[in-house]
């Protein structure tokens, strides 16, 4: 019961930081642009305090899992010189997207903080060589410093991995500073081969998702099939387990049995095979200070905003499924299994971004379909008839809700 409690907790501070924010954004901008707010809301359903300030009514409402501002002239016709309808298209703009942008806002300076005070960033000067590989053989040596590989700055061990990722193992015009000296090598990097099956699995080996493309998916393997057995030997519901035995290279194939609505079903796997390439070095960290802790939180931030990024384009092209999508049920699931403040922090700023770019999208009902069709009056010089704006956003709102269902489900099938 008290697990429980606190795992509520845990979500209802987390929805309700977001949402406030959010609305908090556009709240703050309507101010700034002069346009007049009837409500500033948080929650749904009955209020269960209010408070009347000098033109705008604060409001908490009970089920803490939303929130809105009520702008004259927004949803209904208004001659009021304050409306939001009355306002030039900027002010529009600003007041829209500003919900969005403060949650981007506020995700980076959570994340940035939470990574600039864990610790600094490796660097890239050469540790320790390592017997056998690429760098050994071409004569590299503690100290060494990595400046510069296939024409790219190195400055840590994050841009040596992104251009040997990128490569894919070709041989790299590289440059090293050896006591103040810039010596050139021709560097091919060592390639170590790894058996990958492309099945996602949650700690008792449900199937979360399957990679576009892979082995399993072309084997008809599907997410939330669960796995029991490995060439015959039993996982125990352990996801460790199934690892390990997927990992055995005894033979050629992985024999599976998976457990599909109350079937279970005997698959033969061919895994690919996955290369990854290195120097063979270990880089030392970067010294601990203020300023080397600012870098690492920099460019950590940037990687977790590119992530999202990465994710949407993905989605978008296909690379990854709507069945793959985690909606307000899996979130919740996610945010009530985060162990200590700092994974709780991370998990908020990881939904708040989500939250900010998801919300930027130039769907009908969200903040970007907004933006969409105020772009599209400002073009044409003149509003869009009133009642086509609303079949708009009505459509939008229906696929909306009919993608919320369907990712409910799929989170419902996860957890269960």
């Amino acid at each position: 019961m008290i697990s429980f409690l606190i795992s509520a907790i845990k979500i209802i501070v987390l929805l309700g930081v977001l949402i406030t924010i959010h609305e908090l954004g556009h709240f703050i901008v309507a101010k700034i642009c002069k346009v007049k707010v009837n409500e500033f809301a948080i929650g749904f359903g009955p209020a269960i305090w209010k408070k009347q300030g000098k033109e705008t009514k604060y409001t908490l409402r009970l089920i803490p899992l939303g929130g809105y501002n009520s702008l004259e002239g927004e949803e209904e016709q208004s001659d009021d010189a304050r409306s939001f309808s009355k306002a030039s298209i900027p002010k529009r703009i600003a007041i829209v997207i500003a919900g969005a942008t403060v949650n981007i806002i506020f995700a980076i300076m959570i994340y940035f903080s939470l990574i600039a005070t864990s610790g600094t960033y490796i660097s890239n000067e050469i540790d320790e060589v390592l017997d056998g590989y690429a760098a050994q053989e071409v004569g590299l040596q503690s100290g060494d410093k990595i400046i510069e590989c296939d024409n790219q700055t190195i400055k840590s061990k994050k841009d040596l991995n992104k251009v040997l990722k990128q490569t894919k193992g070709k041989e790299l015009s590289t440059k090293i500073e050896r006591n103040g000296e810039i010596i050139d090598y021709k560097i091919k990097p060592s390639e170590f081969k790894s058996r990958v099956t492309g099945i996602y699995l949650d700690e008792k080996c449900k199937i979360i998702a399957v990679e576009k493309g892979s082995s399993s998916e072309r084997q008809g393997i599907k997410a939330n099939d669960i796995l029991l057995k490995i060439n015959g030997n039993d996982v125990q519901s352990n996801r460790d387990i199934a690892l390990q035995e997927i990992r055995k290279e005894e033979s050629d194939s992985i024999n599976l049995t998976i457990k599909r609505d109350k079937a279970e079903i005997n698959i033969t796997l061919t895994p690919d095979y996955e290369s990854s390439y290195y120097f063979g070095v270990n880089l030392k960290p970067a010294k601990d200070t203020f300023w080397n802790r600012c870098i690492n939180g920099t460019m950590e931030t940037q990687e977790f905003l590119l992530s999202i990024v990465d994710n949407l384009k993905q989605l978008f092209t296909g690379h990854v499924g709507i069945d793959q999508m985690m909606g307000p049920v899996g979130i919740s699931e996610v945010v009530a299994k985060t162990d200590g403040v700092r994974e709780f922090f991370e998990m908020m700023a990881l939904i708040s971004l989500s939250l900010g770019v998801t919300n930027l999208l130039p769907i009908p009902a969200l903040d970007g379909g907004k933006i969409l069709i105020l772009l599209i009056e400002a073009i044409r010089r003149k509003p869009m008839n009133q009642q086509t704006e609303m079949n708009i956003q009505l459509l939008g709102f229906a696929i909306l809700i009919a993608l919320s269902l369907y990712v409910t489900y799929n989170d419902v099938l996860r957890i269960f």
